[in-house]
């Protein structure tokens, strides 16, 4: 597996996102299989895994902690906390070391590699947590920082007090939004740039059709892209990957993927999935090289297509409202 520095962390090309062994998906793999599939992951050259405390309410960091417990020394960890209030700097920094220790007992690790602010509400000053990750930082609690679907602003705001190792947002060939200010912002200031759903929740796998139902806490049920008529609709972008796919003995998964690896050598995609074969694939991506003319030739195509539907916070937290 090729490896990439974000933010002076080392870590495999292509990460592993666990959240759906927890939730968001509809039911899962047993824990026995889920620990089986993530060492599988490892032995396969992935070395960046990527959770938070908010996973199955703190079972998703467990369940990473026993599968990653033969090589902890060997992996990088990253996991999340959220916090949407907090009066005072004192009460701020009591409240993420608070969460912070919970999460390292789950994880049987007294150390996290990369610890995120998930997502970066205004009632918060940035720069309050920034001072807050410092000092864990300091103190070897954690070794770096990141924010989660932050702005341009709020990264330079907190990059400015505590240096930031990475970003963590959505970005894939369907969600573009990224690429006007917080990339270019991340690759003057040295972070790296972590996309969660790279392959948009499976979109961009191409095997999503307009037939497919989904139940219970799955997240496809309130994400746009996944309506039959934009599914339909968005069918030209699937015939592209097809196509280029085609030509690279590859995946349009692995053609999302690798077009996104191309694009800056900061960015370190962490696909999920519940399935060994969708694992070795994504994984595999990291092999799959495009030259400076077939990214062109995407970037053009892609240009002339309009992409329908998204996915957004407010969408996913009605799964919390409906009946």
């Amino acid at each position: 597996m090729k490896t990439r520095i974000i933010g002076g962390l080392q870590v495999s090309a292509v990460g592993l996102g666990t959240m759906g062994f927890s939730h968001g998906y509809g039911p899962g793999v047993s824990d026995s299989e889920a620990i089986h599939l993530i060492r599988t992951a490892f032995d396969l050259g992935c070395t960046f895994f990527d959770t938070a405390e908010g996973y199955g309410a703190g079972a998703n960091e467990q369940l990473l902690g026993r599968a990653l417990a033969p090589v902890r020394d060997q992996a990088v960890i990253a996991t999340k906390f959220f916090i949407d209030n907090a009066p005072t700097r004192t009460e701020l920094g009591r409240q993420i070391r608070a969460r912070l220790e919970k999460s390292l007992a789950r994880l049987g690790t007294d150390h996290i590699e990369l610890y995120y602010q998930h997502r970066v509400p205004d009632s918060i000053p940035v720069e309050d947590v920034a001072t807050v990750m410092g000092e864990l930082i300091d103190e070897g609690k954690i070794l770096g920082w990141g924010q989660s679907q932050a702005t341009e602003e709020q990264i330079r705001r907190g990059h400015a007090v505590t240096p930031l190792t990475a970003v963590q947002s959505e970005y894939s060939i369907m969600e573009r939004m990224w690429e006007q200010d917080v990339i270019p912002a991340c690759e003057e200031l040295g972070i790296g740039f972590v996309p969660f759903s790279p392959l948009a929740s499976g979109f961009l796998s191409g095997t999503v059709t307009a037939d497919d139902t989904y139940t219970g806490d799955d997240v496809r049920r309130v994400i746009t892209r996944f309506e039959a008529d934009n599914i339909r609709a968005n069918q030209p972008l699937l015939d592209l990957l097809t196509s280029f796919a085609r030509h690279k003995d590859a995946t349009p998964a692995q053609i999302s993927l690798a077009w996104m690896l191309h694009k800056k050598d900061f960015i370190v995609p962490i696909p999920g999935s519940r399935k060994l074969n969708r694992i070795q694939e994504n994984l595999a991506s990291a092999n799959v090289t495009l030259t400076n003319d077939e990214f062109t030739r995407i970037e053009t195509e892609l240009a002339k297509i309009e992409i329908h539907g998204n996915r957004t916070d407010e969408d996913i937290a009605k799964l919390n409202h409906d009946a």
